[in-house]
């Protein structure tokens, strides 16, 4: 069960309640999950939504290459809300299915394309060793470039932040719905 209940907007103040609209009639369409509870604090929701959009939306990543990273940051942090949120997601921006059964199963990938093993491969070092070896940066720069390696990192660190609020408020997939 989530440890903070989702605000019913009749209990948002007038912040909240603005935060709120910019979100639900933005491209996500609703306010839900990790986003329902950043709504205690509305400044940051704002931000931090803001963010979002830009990680999910407007990056110069290919849609397949940043939903290969958000798959693997959720495995990584065993965000199973994120992973429901984003399978489709990936799937339909051209993720293999064999990819994601992998990623499922805590299993390394077998990658036929330079750039997914590149974006798995940089996601995993990042999140587990806490850096990127100068051999793994140079080859991100090579196939993402410098702007694409910098919207890698801010992909990896901005749902690095949705999945610690998944993990510290318990949110459950199934209690999303209140919103």
């Amino acid at each position: 069960m989530t440890r903070l209940p989702a605000l019913d907007q009749s209990q948002m103040d007038q912040r909240q309640k603005e935060v709120y609209q910019a979100i639900a009639s933005g491209p996500r369409g609703n306010v839900r999950g990790p986003l329902s509870i950043w709504l205690y604090r509305a400044n940051f929701a704002d931000k931090a939504q803001a963010l979002g959009q830009y990680c999910r939306y407007d990056s110069s990543l290919p849609p397949r290459l940043s939903e290969l990273a958000i798959l693997t940051t959720a495995r990584i942090w065993d965000a199973s809300f994120e992973w429901d949120a984003h399978l489709p997601a990936a799937l339909a921006a051209g993720l293999e299915p064999a990819i994601v059964d992998a990623l499922a199963a805590d299993k390394p990938p077998v990658f036929k394309a330079d750039d997914e093993a590149l974006v798995y491969e940089f996601a995993l070092e990042l999140n587990t060793t806490r850096r990127v070896s100068d051999e793994l940066f140079a080859r991100s720069v090579k196939i993402l470039g410098e702007g694409g390696t910098v919207d890698l990192v801010g992909v990896l660190g901005y749902y690095a932040l949705i999945s610690m609020t998944i993990k510290a408020f318990n949110v459950n997939p199934l209690d999303t719905d209140k919103i």
